[in-house]
């Protein structure tokens, strides 16, 4: 499984800019690829950051790209 670097290194070079790393986690849980929580997440049932829809997309590539999906 690739690590949040990775992900983020091959997002910037195709799509030109760096997700954040709430964003993979939220398309980790879409994908059903269970991340960890963070210690700092004020309530594991909702996100202050979610990652936006037109996002999406090239998070999940870069999933197909690293064989995570």
């Amino acid at each position: 499984m690739a690590t949040y670097k990775e992900i983020q290194e091959y997002v910037k070079l195709n799509y030109g800019y760096t997700p954040k790393s709430c964003w993979i986690s939220h398309m980790k849980e879409i994908c059903d690829l269970k991340p960890r929580i963070s210690p700092r997440r004020y309530s594991p049932n909702s996100r202050v950051y979610p990652c936006p829809p037109d996002k999406q997309k090239d998070i999940q590539e870069a999933f197909k790209h690293f064989k995570m999906i």
